[in-house]
């Protein structure tokens, strides 16, 4: 009797899951039927689902209207730094936080991670200040010295380094090596689902952030994919041009699929170990 029961549930979890597993991917279905249609098809009653015929051509025309290339390499440029660089950062802090002992430790901690509480619309006009006072306001720096290091990857990494034994890092110090060298050698190279987590987070935020780049940058020779689609919009709006407006918009989370795709295993496992151990 227990058997049949746990087939049924079972059955009845994955008919849940697959039905919103579709209601999550209709969304990004429509947009990119759409990118292959005329505007009349896409608010044509009753809609149209597939394209007749496919209009290929406009992902052609976003080519023409703005300089996506450049758009491109600024945002594969700024996102690949950042994630590196908060990777590093936040698993250097949180190495400190899961092994290190001093004083007043976990009131630290949770200073640090008060940081995050603050809503990042508060610290936009003190942050512009700061980088026109320096000098870097249409530059590259801009866009990334204020996010090299942030309070959540530290957390992330923190409750993983939390599962790994501290037998290995006990013999390490016993055969002379240095703090930094078995984080680097040891402790990093065991945490590689988190660091790819971690990674993919950092990049898919620093890709999908438009605000920041629209205030600090003032040129298209350093806006992001973002700041260039709201150039496309503004270009299409008299128009009303939605199908080429959803071509670009296919275009510019390409990277991000791309990523997920090669890494989901490793993100899926890092989401898993991480846990909430404190």
């Amino acid at each position: 009797m227990i058997q049949p029961l746990r087939i049924v549930n079972k059955t009845f979890l994955y008919i849940l899951l697959s039905a919103l597993a579709c209601i999550f991917v209709f969304p990004f279905l429509w947009m990119v039927l759409a990118s292959l249609k005329t505007n009349m098809q896409i608010f044509a009653i009753p809609p149209i689902i597939f394209p007749k015929p496919i209009i290929w051509k406009n992902y052609s025309i976003v080519w023409e209207n703005v300089p996506l290339a450049r758009f491109y390499i600024n945002s594969i440029f700024v996102s690949s730094t950042v994630a590196a660089s908060q990777v590093i950062t936040s698993a250097m802090a949180a190495y400190v936080f899961a092994r290190l002992q001093f004083p007043k430790k976990h009131l630290i901690f949770i200073v640090y991670l008060g940081v995050m509480m603050i809503p990042s619309q508060v610290t936009v006009i003190p942050l512009f200040i700061i980088c026109r006072k320096i000098g870097i306001i249409d530059t590259y720096g801009a866009l990334i010295l204020p996010f090299l290091a942030y309070p959540y990857g530290a957390f992330l990494l923190r409750q993983f380094f939390l599962s790994i034994p501290s037998d290995l890092e006990d013999a390490a110090r016993v055969d002379g090596y240095p703090r930094m060298a078995i984080l680097f050698r040891i402790v990093m190279p065991l945490s590689k689902p988190a660091l790819i987590t971690l990674g993919l987070l950092t990049f898919m935020f620093t890709w999908n952030s438009f605000f920041w780049p629209l205030v600090s940058t003032n040129t298209t020779e350093h806006y992001t994919v973002q700041v260039g689609l709201a150039m496309l919009k503004d270009q299409l709006h008299m128009a009303g041009d939605w199908s080429t407006l959803m071509a670009g918009t296919v275009i510019s989370t390409i990277p991000i699929l791309i990523f997920f795709i090669f890494t989901q295993k490793n993100l899926i496992k890092g989401f898993s170990l991480s846990g909430l151990k404190y």
